[in-house]
């Protein structure tokens, strides 16, 4: 009978073991067994609390998604300026956090989008995620633009987001938050200018 408190350890075990065995090996051959001894744990642990690999691949996924939430949310918290471009920077900041530019986020956010289009569970998860970021942009855009102008603006702060991202990602070389940003925020205030007084 395993320990009482033990879940929430060996589940968080498991999720970082899956992080660093998708970054050694990519997510098709990061095994159960490979899993499982990066975590110290046997096989039928995975099993127990996940029921397979892609119910601990989803759990992974959620995991990242959750800290890019709660980035977003404490630099949220901590703002002192209301405006619209405030909110719209630390949206930016939290998808560019070093929790989702390390290497083993980053290769596991690739597998992600790459299975999601051949599983359901992730592709469900990855749609909450794009509308997540899209209604967050215009929400804040909708702010000073009207609705079609926000509608647009989000869509475009959206896709340079991803786009920064995966350009990052697949160069092989450390992710350029700065740059990043700095481009991110030279397109907001491109269409945060465009409000009408």
């Amino acid at each position: 009978m395993p320990k009482v408190g033990m879940q929430p350890i060996r589940r968080q075990q498991l999720i970082e073991a899956t992080l660093t065995a998708v970054d050694q090996v990519g997510m098709a051959d990061a095994s159960i067994a490979l899993i499982a001894r990066l975590a110290g744990v046997s096989n039928g642990i995975i099993s127990h609390y996940f029921k397979d690999k892609n119910g601990l691949i989803a759990a992974t996924m959620r995991y990242l998604m959750n800290a890019l939430i709660d980035n977003v949310t404490e630099r949220r918290q901590a703002l002192s300026d209301e405006s619209p471009r405030a909110h719209l920077q630390v949206i930016v900041e939290g998808n560019f956090d070093a929790s989702q530019v390390s290497g083993p986020a980053m290769k596991t956010w690739l597998a992600f989008w790459a299975a999601s289009m051949h599983q359901p569970s992730l592709h469900r998860l990855q749609r909450i995620n794009d509308h997540r970021l899209y209604s967050n942009l215009c929400c804040q855009f909708r702010r000073v633009l009207p609705l079609a102008e926000a509608r647009n603006a989000a869509r475009g702060l959206a896709a340079l987001i991803d786009g920064l991202w995966l350009r990052g990602a697949l160069s092989g070389d450390a992710f350029d938050t700065e740059q990043a940003q700095r481009i991110c925020y030279e397109y907001m205030d491109l269409q945060l200018a465009k409000q009408v007084s």
